[in-house]
């Protein structure tokens, strides 16, 4: 049977692209394809996608795996796989398990990020790549294609909405209406599936980075609905409140590593090693927890609320917080988001309990910071991140980020009330830097059986880990809307110190 001419196109369409061996100029034609055939024709803009990336090389090029050998891994930049944090340092959940798979391994490891998500598996059909990192889901239609290593998390497929609408309430709402996907998602087969009980069920399959740029359009009202991973929403929640989960559909799926259909029995092995071990002895919970875990505290009230300080009311006191990142290295907007969650960057807040200032402190504990006047935001920022170093800097046994983490929750409780968790850590054989124990730890202080016994008794250990919670998400919504600070002396905050040489640090009683 002859090849339809769309077909046929789609199948020329890379081979022609890989042949324009300026990257700049390659990426360039293939992105403006992609996004002419998008509307209309969506078979051609994955195909011209598939020749966005470097052109396939030939087999010779990529030779299996050997012990010392370089594993390349395809992936794409987005907030939950592999991305660029505020210093410049490749970071993200897909990144990290990588580097540890291949520091094990003994491989050295060398990533390809392509630009868009569904250029991924396209990619790795054409064999430019050891296995694919990048949030895929196992479905069966990409397990006839693909070998799937272990799976590290799990995801349900939401349909999307931005609350200023009418909310569906079930598939049969979306019957009618522009409904946006990613390309190349796991939304896709799930639709196809739905279409074949409701033929009228149409849908955008959108050319596009990530899922954060298709809840965009959702909140940009340029589609009424949008289908996508649980886990990708909630990432894009913090950047548009507005968005919020319908109901979700189909089963949840299982996010793992794709590697080719005829892969290396000895690397999949060792993946079945790596994955086993960092379950058992916690790793992948700690590292998933860090990504994932404080991202569904904030409300869509609490995030809008947030974005209109930062627009107003941040650039008074911006300033204030970079000169506290050169006083103590700690990242500016970390410090901000600190305060936010305080004050709201109120420098006049009074608490019931006595704290006041923008950073909310305690008036010996700002003295011991040197604060002199606690009503004056640029005295009041710097003590309290003075303060945030001195409690990081006593727990130099956790590792980062857990050991700011854990910082954070003593700056609201008080670093006596935080070693009386640590020490019931200790009792039920949780390892006490880690944030993910103390999170389970520290409401235990509000219960009489620990409280009784603890040195310095009852505390709510429960606020201190909603604060800290709220934190970690200002920081990540500060780290995408404001740029990093360069220090104009970076060895400023090495010529001062906090605690003279042999003083011991003070437990502070927290309210």
């Amino acid at each position: 049977m002859p090849l339809s001419p769309t077909l046929l196109l789609s199948l020329l369409l890379p081979m022609l692209l890989s042949r324009l061996v300026v990257p700049s100029l390659r990426l360039l034609v293939c992105t403006m394809l992609a996004r002419r055939f998008a509307q209309v024709l969506p078979m051609l803009a994955l195909a011209a996608l598939a020749g966005c990336g470097d052109p396939a090389p030939p087999a010779e090029v990529l030779p299996p795996l050997v012990d010392g050998g370089e594993l390349v891994v395809l992936t794409h930049q987005s907030g939950t796989t592999f991305y660029q944090d505020g210093e410049g340092r490749h970071t993200g959940l897909e990144y990290e398990l990588v580097t540890r798979f291949a520091a094990e391994a003994g491989y050295k490891v060398r990533f390809i990020a392509l630009p868009q998500f569904s250029a991924v598996l396209p990619a790795l059909a054409q064999g430019q790549g050891h296995l694919a990192a990048a949030g895929l889901s196992i479905t069966p239609e990409a397990a006839k294609r693909f070998t799937f290593g272990p799976s590290y998390q799990e995801v349900s497929l939401e349909v999307i909405y931005d609350t200023e609408t009418l909310r569906p309430r079930s598939v049969n709402d979306l019957v009618g209406e522009r409904v946006d996907v990613l390309a190349g998602s796991l939304a896709i087969p799930e639709l196809q599936r739905l279409q074949a009980k409701l033929p009228n069920l149409v849908w955008n399959e959108v050319v596009a980075r990530d899922t954060e740029e298709i809840a965009g359009r959702v909140a940009g009202r340029h589609a009424e609905f949008a289908v996508a991973e649980s886990h990708a929403v909630d990432v894009a929640r913090n950047f548009h409140p507005s968005i919020a989960t319908a109901f979700t559909i189909g089963q949840p799926r299982k996010l793992a590593w794709a590697l080719p259909k005829n892969a290396d029995p000895e690397l999949v092995k060792k993946l079945e090693a790596f994955f086993g071990r960092i379950r058992r002895d916690a790793t992948l919970t700690r590292l998933i927890d860090r990504y994932y875990g404080h991202l569904q505290r904030l409300t869509e009230a609490d995030i809008a609320h947030f974005m209109l300080r930062v627009r107003t009311v941040l650039p008074l006191y911006r300033k204030h917080f970079q000169d506290a990142q050169d006083l103590t290295g700690i990242d500016w907007r970390l410090i901000a988001a600190l305060g936010f969650q305080e004050s709201h960057w109120d420098p006049a807040a009074v608490s019931p309990t006595g704290v006041r200032g923008l950073m909310m402190m305690q008036d010996d504990t700002a003295a011991k910071m040197g604060v002199k006047n606690l009503l004056d935001p640029r005295e009041n920022i710097l003590g309290g991140a003075r303060y945030l170093l001195m409690l990081r800097d006593l727990l130099q046994k956790a590792p980062e980020p857990d050991r700011t983490w854990i910082a954070l929750s003593a700056y609201n409780i008080g670093f006596g009330h935080l070693e009386d968790a640590r020490a019931i850590a200790r009792s039920l054989n949780l390892d006490p830097n880690v944030w993910v124990n103390m999170k389970q730890v520290l409401p235990l202080l509000m219960r009489p059986e620990h409280s009784a016994v603890t040195r310095f008794g009852y505390a709510r250990g429960g606020e201190a880990v909603i604060l800290t919670e709220n934190v970690r998400q200002y920081y990540d919504i500060l780290q995408r809307v404001e740029a990093p600070h360069r220090p104009a002396f970076e060895s400023l905050r090495d010529e001062i110190t906090l605690l003279p040489p042999g003083q011991k640090a003070p437990s502070l009683k927290g309210p």
